[in-house]
């Protein structure tokens, strides 16, 4: 399905920029700390053209925002 193919290509974005980059990793922790650094950065700092070079983040508070009910 489509989330499926949505989720295996940000897992292998994933792997691709913190885990080979960034390794040979010598303790479960400091994998676990790049990957919330990394999952900050995916959702608080990084533009998403698609979205019109918005912060994802900043996206979905403008969603819920115009869609709130008053």
């Amino acid at each position: 399905s489509y989330d499926n193919a949505l989720a295996e290509s940000v897992i292998g974005l994933f792997k691709t920029e913190v885990i080979r980059l960034k390794g040979p990793w010598r303790h479960l922790e400091a994998v676990e700390f790049a990957t919330l650094e990394w999952v900050d950065w995916f959702n608080h700092r990084r533009l998403l053209e698609p979205i019109g070079d918005v912060l994802p983040a900043e996206y979905e508070a403008r969603y819920y925002d115009q869609t709130a009910v008053a």
